[in-house]
């Protein structure tokens, strides 16, 4: 018995002592996610603009971070980028940028708001270099508008054009047993392809062609303005494949010098005018943030100085109901942002920043809703980031005006309905087989473990035939045009925002910020008399450490680490389990590259 009371009371004390260390550990790591250090910029110092890890709208910082785990450190998001370039454009703190960029993870109208920004902090005169091992396109196109670009000598420049890649799954579904069943409206929605085809449908192949050349001529425009070369030469420099080495680059001009970092360090050195054996003070972008004012920090209406106010909300990610993440829309919080700005008489305008390939149209019709209730009150703009196409621009269609990139992607306007016949897997792989007893005809309506009847496929798709009325009827009242020519120009085809401007799908080009000034515009505010908001508030260090140890967006993190160069196929599939209802969204997963 002392043996056992001793033993137990070495287990109850080890449990204590566990727990209490946790706890310690635990508020160790809100305490560090919460408390920001201010950085001091010395004299003299290069912004570091570092472009090697996921670019999203708004930053989404890792409380794990500070203890080496739990996956990436904290990521900057596009609007923190922006804030910082300009305010080192006049920091005299701030001598000039090094872009430390090699393959950017961000689509293109990102990038093109980097590069506009970077552009725009060049009129202060200040030096922008660049510097990379190896850059893709999208690094050429921000290392492009530097003074100096330099590639190391034994290094490698992309250069062969852009490709998209799409992944078809009707071979797994064949072997597996699995027939799909998927109604849908439009030649061009090519979102149920990958489990219907084992490759592009000629109408996909088209309008994927279509836009890619958008997106390349629009690259290329952008790459011969800055480096002085004609598009015509830079695109056979593509179709021959002329740069093969950092040598190729250098004597077609792409780049202005091949060395190595310490190289680029010694030109810095001689233009700040810094002692050789001195070393440069790089200042991070994350550091440099909290050496300023934070705007994106919500104010509480009663300590708001600024009578006047324009509400930039973020809806970024995939469209489903609920109150979705940082990295998904949910219906009910996206509509809750817009109808507390709609209500706040501070807020005289609001711009909707929407990033998104589309999602559920139920969900996309309950922010449509919100959208015209606002417009009623105030003026709301649409602001296109990488994606706006099918709920995306469902959302955005009922605003006063819609801003894209020109490399937006946009349009996609079309559903469908996606559901599987697991029968034949149940009954020939595992065994499993099916009865059922019905009060009516169609109780068990629709069902995935029996074949659909002609009937049941009737009523499907005339489910799927009616919100795309509804949906192009809105559309065409949204932007005043008839609903024949909105289906001329529907069907599911994928525009850029080049092409919808031309075909009125998009009122004019440019990014948040011109989104923002359209805004101020249309409430008739002049530009010192508003202070730009952003919402949702960001989710606080508590919330992301339960997610953590929860089921939340992390679970795309542990896929990707764990299965690697098979993420991508697992991720898709498990994206099916979300699809419920009518879809109004972009193919599952289409890179761009």
């Amino acid at each position: 018995m002392r043996q056992f009371l001793k033993y137990l009371l070495a287990t109850l004390l080890g449990l204590f002592i566990f727990t209490f260390l946790g706890i310690i550990i635990f508020a160790g790591i809100i305490g560090a996610a919460s408390s920001k250090k201010e950085t001091t910029v010395a004299k003299n110092s290069v912004l570091k603009l570092d472009l090697n890890e996921p670019i999203r709208e708004r930053s989404s910082e890792n409380p794990f971070a500070a203890f080496g785990g739990g996956g990436d450190a904290n990521v900057l998001g596009l609007i923190e980028i922006k804030e910082a370039l300009k305010k080192a454009k006049d920091d005299d703190n701030i001598q000039g940028i090094y872009i430390d960029a090699q393959n950017p993870q961000a689509g293109w109208a990102t990038l093109e708001e980097v590069r506009n920004a970077l552009i725009d902090f060049k009129k202060s005169k200040k030096f922008v270099y660049s510097y990379a091992e190896v850059m893709t396109e999208k690094a050429y196109y921000i290392a492009s508008v530097a003074d100096k670009v330099y590639l190391n000598p034994a290094g490698d420049l992309e250069w062969n054009g852009i490709a998209a890649e799409l992944t078809f799954f009707k071979g797994t579904l064949d072997k597996l047993g699995l027939k799909p069943e998927i109604f849908r409206v439009g030649t061009f929605k090519s979102a149920v392809e990958p489990f219907l085809l084992d490759k592009m449908s000629d109408p996909n192949r088209l309008q994927t062609a279509s836009f890619l050349n958008s997106i390349n001529d629009h690259f290329l425009v952008g790459v011969s303005k800055s480096r002085g070369i004609p598009t015509s030469t830079l695109r056979g420099y593509a179709d021959s494949l002329s740069i093969q080495t950092p040598a190729d680059a250098l004597r077609y001009k792409l780049v202005t010098n091949t060395g190595y970092f310490d190289e680029l360090e010694t030109e810095m050195k001689r233009v700040m005018k810094v002692d050789e054996k001195k070393k440069i003070d790089f200042v991070g972008l994350g550091k440099y943030k909290d050496s300023s004012s934070d705007s994106e920090k919500d104010d509480d209406a009663e300590k708001v100085t600024s009578s006047n106010r324009i509400a930039v909300i973020i809806a970024n990610g995939d469209i489903n109901t609920g109150d979705g993440d940082e990295n998904s829309i949910g219906s009910d919080k996206i509509a809750g942002e817009i109808r507390k700005a709609r209500m706040n008489e501070s807020v005289k305008a609001v711009v909707l920043r929407i990033n998104s390939g589309g999602g559920s149209a139920l969900a996309s019709d309950v922010m449509w809703r919100e959208v015209q209730l606002t417009r009623k009150v105030k003026p709301i703009i649409a602001s296109f980031s990488d994606y706006a196409a099918s709920g995306g621009y469902f959302m955005a269609m009922g605003c006063n005006r819609i801003v894209a990139q020109p490399n937006t992607i946009t349009g996609s306007i079309g559903v469908f309905a996606l559901m599987f016949n697991t029968e034949n897997l149940f009954k020939d792989k595992l065994g499993v087989t099916f009865d059922r007893v019905l009060t009516n005809p169609h109780a068990d309506f629709p069902s995935a473990t029996k074949p659909l009847s002609d009937f049941d496929r009737q009523v499907l798709q005339s489910s799927v035939n009616r919100i795309y009325a509804s949906f192009t009827k809105k559309v065409a009242d949204g932007r005043k045009l008839s609903v024949d020519s909105v289906k001329a120009i529907a069907g599911g085809r994928v525009w850029t925002g080049i092409q919808g401007k031309s075909i009125g799908l998009v009122d004019q080009l440019g990014g948040l910020d011109e989104a923002v000034k359209v805004a101020a515009t249309e409430a008739k505010l002049k530009d010192d008399d508003y202070r730009v908001r952003y919402y949702p508030a960001k989710e606080d260090a508590f919330k992301k450490v339960m997610k953590f140890f929860g089921n939340g967006d992390d679970d795309n993190a542990r896929i990707q680490t764990a299965l690697g160069p098979l993420a991508p196929v697992v991720k898709q599939m498990k994206k099916l389990q979300s699809l419920q209802g009518v879809q109004a969204r972009l193919p599952f997963e289409m890179e761009i590259r």
